[in-house]
């Protein structure tokens, strides 16, 4: 499941125990006056050579794992 299952199972629990009228009218406005999920959003020019050097590093296996990152961080951290 993913965080954003997560989150929208979450809302639909707390939908659930609500029983006051004009508050759950408020909410359906804001939901149906939402725009969420029905525009795109455009990348600029750098962004897209970004992905794309990003594609590169996956493809050729230019990768360090989550944990040695971690340990860089904390390093450059302790040295300022």
């Amino acid at each position: 499941m993913t965080a954003s299952d997560h989150i929208r199972n979450g809302i639909i629990e707390k939908l659930l125990t609500i029983s006051n009228k004009d508050y759950l009218n408020a909410i359906l406005q804001v939901v149906q006056n939402s725009s969420a999920g029905n525009d795109s959003v455009g990348l600029t020019e750098e962004q897209m050579i970004m992905l794309n050097l990003s594609e590169k590093d996956l493809k050729e296996g230019k990768l360090i794992p989550h944990s040695q990152l971690d340990k860089s961080d904390l390093k450059w951290l302790k040295e300022l």
